[in-house]
């Protein structure tokens, strides 16, 4: 079938018809495909050019943020020291004059259909400015013909709302009336606002912080020396130019001149909406290359970055440790980089009160959220309260209205699928949901200058296209090696080679790891058949045969086959796991074929344990069926046989060491458990005791299969903690960490396939998830947005 697609090459888009090349003369070799070197990838100027920009911007110490016209307009308010009559800041007030616009605002954005609240916020602020100079007679006219046209928006709740515009707004309209501005609209309107206003101040009783933070809201304070008490070391309230602009009006600190003077002298005629801002923009760009799934191509330059940030964690950064959004995103990126920090640095933000009386962002509690999920000591009560709080705000939240799609769309999937967001499913959902005019929102919009979000859209949209025609290509070598194994033949068997490729495919995304992906999937495909034969399709005399054989390996000629099915299971064991070996030793540059057998042996041991266990109507203890059951789960072969294909030595040595054993052992136990959750039901028609039926079994229907459930879920978390600990460890650790990485990654996949059954035994279940990382290209916006 013939179908067209959008795919990028060199940095332009162009129209392609793709066509299925599978059976095709033209298909690429196998041992082609398997051995051949990386390939150089071909990038054009505006791709490198991108590059650039990106790597500088995490570099520098200091992030380029639009002008903020806000924040410009009560920075041109504040009165010279020498004349009350006379502006401080001259080039201010020219500024404002010389940038209204057209519609007679000072817009961030003019056409942007939700940011009117922002617009008429700027625009009365630019008014107050004017007014008092006493300067700009017909901008002022024109500015408010904008407000009366336009304030409806103030109390719409479809609006983006600038962070306090009910208090700030209604406060300058309490200044204009004060001052002699009059107002176009009607006095019920007005009262209104205001009397919303009071009551918002009333609920922030006790809460100084929130109201420092719209200090020039305030026009009735009496007493700014308790605002004060939030005065950052650089002289400002909370980095806020309005803010501190405000204060000084009021309260005359010889600080806040000082930390004004410093703006006018950095920017010369306007102000951004907070200055300085270092450490959250860097925190925002590493995680959203992440999500974008081009994280790969800054690998260096993000190390070194969160060096820096992590330098200003230990120092107490106050950009940091005042904003429960950053807070909480750099405590994730760097807990599960390795770096050793407390979750009680959060502890101010483990309830929903905390949170919310300092911000109702959104954002701010989703950042919270996903740092309560770095969860990695059996005891973090700070973690626990945070996860269970943000959890329910933001699914009631979801009910009601999250305003911004993307993000919406991102804590639907993440709500819907804990712990199981793989790399290139949330890659893509991030991809198609894309903001290429992403502007931020504090008490104003704002974007960073550094970086072009139609840079990051169009390098992540050809990364995704270009891995997934390698994905193809792969999947069509492992079409042919089931078939030229014959395992069509064997009656018994599940057929799971998408689902088997996908598993890895959706986590390990680098061209470069064709061999790992392959390897792994070729694993996968054999550990499912050999588990359903000695379930379903094997006598006793046959799995004893096949065990024979493996134990006997390249002897296995003097023993004979029982069967056709044992004859073609032993030779799909042996001929994959030789010509695997082969490969791993010319990346390894020793043998590992024994360690690879002694894998297969020890897998088929345990299988046997539980087919006698089911054939005689045996009961194993507890501790029996889960030290037996963490290794006839399978994935031996599939993880450790795939990391000798990571790009890193992995010597004997390691191999043997506790370190690699454990992580192995909680990973399996997290897929053991969970399995055994999801098919209960299944397994019990079989007659198959697990940990869940077991648990019911000892207590001698004391308890219920939910209260197994429940139990069979905390033992998962305590293994999930205990590997994440593991992973994100660096002292005292000897595995790679692109090794541990991938055990972590498999945990993920492991929470998908079995998040409410068994996802991997079902043959509709995965079909879309399979389609999205494999099949099916994304579809860039129209192309006005991208130009």
């Amino acid at each position: 079938m013939t179908n067209l697609y959008l795919a990028a090459t060199c940095g332009t888009l162009k129209i392609v018809l793709a066509q299925s090349t599978k059976g095709k003369p033209n298909s690429p070799d196998p041992s082609q495909l398997l051995n051949r070197k990386p390939q150089k990838v071909v990038v054009s100027n505006n791709t490198k050019t991108s590059l650039r920009k990106i790597r500088d911007m995490l570099k520098k110490d200091e992030v380029e943020l639009s002008v903020s016209s806000y924040d410009t307009a009560w920075v041109a308010m504040v009165p010279s020291q020498n004349s009350s009559k006379q502006p401080l800041f001259p080039q201010c007030l020219n500024w404002i004059m010389e940038n209204q616009q057209p519609d007679g605002s000072w817009a961030f954005d003019p056409a942007h259909p939700l940011l009117i609240k922002d617009s008429l916020s700027s625009t009365l602020a630019c008014l107050l400015a004017l007014h008092k100079w006493n300067v700009g007679d017909k901008l002022v006219h024109k500015g408010l013909d904008f407000i009366a046209s336009n304030i409806w928006a103030a109390t719409d709740k479809h609006q983006r709302s600038p962070r306090g515009f009910d208090i700030i707004f209604p406060g300058m309209i309490d200044h204009a009336r004060d001052t002699g501005l009059n107002l176009p609209f009607n006095n019920s309107s007005i009262e209104g606002m205001l009397l919303k206003r009071d009551l918002e101040i009333k609920s922030f009783q006790g809460e100084t912080n929130r109201l420092a933070y719209v200090a020039e809201g305030l026009t009735r304070l009496n007493d700014w020396q308790e605002l004060m008490k939030y005065q950052r070391s650089n002289g400002s309230l909370f980095n806020s130019p309005s803010a501190t602009a405000a204060a000084f009006i009021h309260f005359h600190d010889g600080k806040c001149l000082d930390y004004l003077s410093s703006l006018m002298k950095k920017f010369d005629k306007a102000v951004p909406t907070i200055y300085p801002l270092n450490i959250h923009p860097r925190l925002y760009m590493i995680d959203n290359l992440a999500k974008l799934g081009i994280d790969g191509h800054f690998t260096e330059v993000i190390a070194t970055t969160l060096d820096d940030i992590y330098r200003s964690w230990t120092q107490g950064s106050e950009e940091i440790f005042s904003d429960p959004a950053c807070l909480a995103m750099a405590f994730r990126l760097l807990r599960m980089n390795g770096y050793e920090i407390s979750s009680d640095t959060l502890v101010n933000f483990d309830r929903q009160e905390n949170v919310l009386n300092s911000t109702s962002n959104v954002k701010s509690v989703w950042e919270l959220y996903k740092a309560s999920q770095m969860t990695i000591f059996q005891n973090e009560p700070v973690l626990e309260r945070i996860y269970a709080w943000t959890r329910t705000y933001l699914e009631k939240k979801l009910v009601g209205t999250i305003q911004d799609k993307s993000l919406h769309n991102e804590v639907d999937y993440a709500l819907k699928h804990p712990y199981a967001n793989l790399e290139r499913i949330e890659s893509r959902h991030y991809i198609e949901n894309y903001s290429v005019d992403d502007i931020s929102l504090l008490k104003t919009s704002y974007r960073y200058f550094n970086i072009d979000n139609r840079d990051l859209l169009m390098l992540s949209f050809q990364d995704f296209n270009k891995c997934q025609a390698i994905y193809r290509k792969e999947m069509e070598y492992l079409e042919r090696w089931v078939e030229e194994n014959s395992f069509k033949n064997l009656k018994f068997a599940r057929q799971k080679i998408a689902y088997s490729y996908f598993s890895i495919a959706a986590v390990l995304s680098h061209p470069h790891l064709s061999d790992a992906r392959i390897s792994w999937a070729q694993m996968s495909v054999l550990v499912t058949i050999v588990d359903d034969f000695f379930d379903l399709g094997g006598s006793m005399e046959e799995l004893l045969n096949l065990i024979e054989l493996v134990h006997r390996w390249d002897d296995h000629s003097t023993i004979g086959f029982k069967s056709k099915d044992v004859e073609i299971l032993f030779y799909s064991i042996y001929g994959t796991t030789n010509d695997i070996a082969d490969k791993a030793r010319k990346q390894q540059g020793r043998c590992v074929r024994k360690h690879l057998i002694d894998i297969w042996i020890n897998l088929l041991d345990t299988m046997l344990k539980e087919a006698e266990w089911a054939r005689n109507k045996l009961v194993p203890t507890m501790y029996e069926y889960i030290t037996n059951g963490y290794v006839s789960f399978g994935l031996g072969p599939i993880i450790l046989t795939s990391l000798y294909f990571l790009g890193f030595k992995l010597s004997e040595q390691v191999v043997e060491t506790k370190e690699y054993n454990n992580l192995f052992m909680h990973l399996s136990m997290i897929g053991r458990l969970l399995n055994d959750r999801a098919s209960i039901k299944r397994e019990g028609a079989q007659g198959k005791l697990n940990s869940v039926s077991l648990t019911i079994e000892h207590d001698r229907g004391a308890i219920t299969e939910k209260e197994a459930q429940e139990e069979v879920a905390r033992l998962v978390e305590s293994h999930r903690r205990e590997l994440l600990r593991m992973v994100q460890q660096t002292k005292r650790s000897v595995v790679p960490k692109a090794c541990k990485d991938m055990f972590w990654k498999t945990s993920k996949t492991l929470h998908l396939f079995y998040l409410d059954d068994d996802g991997y035994s079902s043959p509709h279940k995965m079909v879309s998830a399979v389609n999205a990382v494999i099949n099916e290209p994304i579809f860039l916006p129209p192309y006005s947005k991208l130009d």
